[in-house]
C-alpha cells in the first residue's frame, strides 16, 4: 500500500511560494519600459546659460510694465478656444503653453488681434494639469507669464516691482 508519489508541479503550494518572485520579474520588467520609454525631461543642460536668460527675460517684464499690458482670456473646452483680449497693445504676440513636465506637449500659438486687442485662437483639448503660460511680443521685446491650471479664466497682468 505505497502511495506513488505526484509530481511535484500537481501541488498548489509550489506554485504559490513562486508567485511572489514572479510578480518581483514582471513588475521590475514594467518599471524598466516605462523607465525607457519615458525619460525624464525636468534636468537642464545648461545651467549657466539658462541663468542668463533670466535676466534677458526680467527685462521683458519690466517692458511689459512699462507698457501697461495685461491679458484676460476665457478657454472653451467644448469649443476648444481661448478668447480674451489683450489690453495695452493690438499688435500680433505669441502664445506659448508649458507643459509641466512633457515638452511635446508644449502648444505655441501665434495670435493676430484685432485692433481692440480681442483675440480667439483654438486650442486642443488641454490636460487638466498646471500650464505655464507666456504671452510674448512678435519681436520677443515684451514678455507676460503666470501659471495656470487650464480651468478657470486666464488673467495676467504685468506687475511694476
Amino acid at each position: 500500500m505505497h502511495a506513488t508519489p505526484t509530481p511535484w508541479y500537481t501541488h498548489r503550494w509550489p506554485w504559490l511560494l513562486m508567485l511572489g518572485p514572479a510578480t518581483v520579474l514582471a513588475g521590475g520588467g514594467y518599471v524598466a519600459w516605462l523607465a525607457a520609454g519615458h525619460p525624464d525631461a525636468l534636468v537642464v543642460d545648461d545651467y549657466y546659460k539658462q541663468g542668463k536668460a533670466i535676466n534677458q527675460d526680467l527685462r521683458r517684464d519690466r517692458a511689459a510694465t512699462a507698457l501697461g499690458l495685461s491679458l484676460r482670456a476665457e478657454y472653451d473646452p467644448r469649443a476648444g478656444t481661448l478668447a480674451g483680449r489683450l489690453a495695452g497693445q493690438a499688435a500680433p504676440f505669441t502664445l506659448y503653453l508649458a507643459h509641466p513636465t512633457l515638452p511635446r506637449r508644449d502648444l505655441r500659438v501665434f495670435v493676430n488681434p484685432a485692433p481692440d486687442g480681442s483675440f480667439s485662437v483654438a486650442l486642443p483639448d488641454l490636460e487638466r494639469t498646471h500650464w505655464q503660460v507666456v504671452v510674448e511680443g512678435a519681436l520677443r521685446d515684451w514678455r507676460l507669464a503666470k501659471g495656470w491650471d487650464g480651468a478657470r479664466a486666464l488673467e495676467i497682468v504685468a506687475d511694476a516691482d
